[in-house]
């Protein structure tokens, strides 16, 4: 991908970070959730997160969130209506900050 390609959106995110990290929750019963956290070099409260899960995620719930500098808490909260033990899995993070004028 071209420098240019990745810089397109740079007048609307001038801060962009991406980053994997390994996310295993324990076997959840219904209604259970677990939190994890990771890492973000220069990540703040109230950036944007995306994030994306390496397995099928199927009646779960899966958020993000800065949850402090440079820190990015993942959620993975068990809807399903029975017990869920994700397999271990690379984890897809995205923070963005907006432009504010």
């Amino acid at each position: 991908m071209s420098d240019l390609k990745k810089r397109q959106f740079q007048h609307v995110f001038p801060f962009v970070a991406c980053i994997q990290a390994t996310v295993n929750p324990g076997n959840l019963a219904d209604g259970a959730g677990e939190n994890d956290t990771v890492t973000v070099t220069g990540a703040k409260v109230g950036d944007i997160v995306l994030v994306g899960l390496g397995v099928d995620v199927a009646g779960i719930t899966v958020t993000a969130y800065v949850s402090a500098a440079n820190t990015v808490t993942i959620r993975v909260q068990n809807e399903s209506g029975g017990a869920v033990d994700l397999a271990s899995s690379t984890c897809n993070i995205v923070v963005l900050r907006p432009r504010t004028n």
